[in-house]
């Protein structure tokens, strides 16, 4: 291990070790893309509030806070997903290896496909 390797410190020497360090452009492009599905996350979070605060004559209770929790779950489990496929390409680059799929597109896929045609379905019932 260089002297450049050793500065980083002990938690990048936890979460990344070995490997090499890559080009800071993929890094930061890297970090970039966390930070969009960040804000995907925060959005849903948002929805599932709004859709609880606000909503409160569209839907019954029991089936907007239903709702609004999925939503709020679906933000949830995005946002750790970001965080993971953050790790896992940031390692990936490190050993110079493939880079792996995306397994959040698909939960984010069908959150938000099952979100919408929940309200679609309640709002053309109701």
């Amino acid at each position: 291990m260089n002297n450049d390797e050793s500065s980083r410190g002990w938690l990048a020497e936890r979460l990344l070790p070995g490997g090499t360090e890559p080009d800071p452009r993929f890094t930061l492009a890297n970090e970039r893309t966390f930070l969009a599905w960040i804000r995907t996350s925060l959005a849903f979070l948002a929805g599932g509030i709004a859709l609880e605060a606000f909503a409160l004559d569209l839907f019954s209770d029991a089936f907007r806070r239903g709702l609004a929790a999925f939503i709020i779950a679906v933000g949830l489990l995005i946002a750790l997903g970001a965080g993971v496929r953050w790790l896992r390409v940031e390692h990936r680059m490190r050993q110079r290896k493939p880079l792996p799929l995306p397994l959040i597109v698909p939960l984010l896929g069908l959150g938000s496909a099952l979100a919408a045609a929940t309200v679609l379905v309640i709002l053309a019932l109701g």
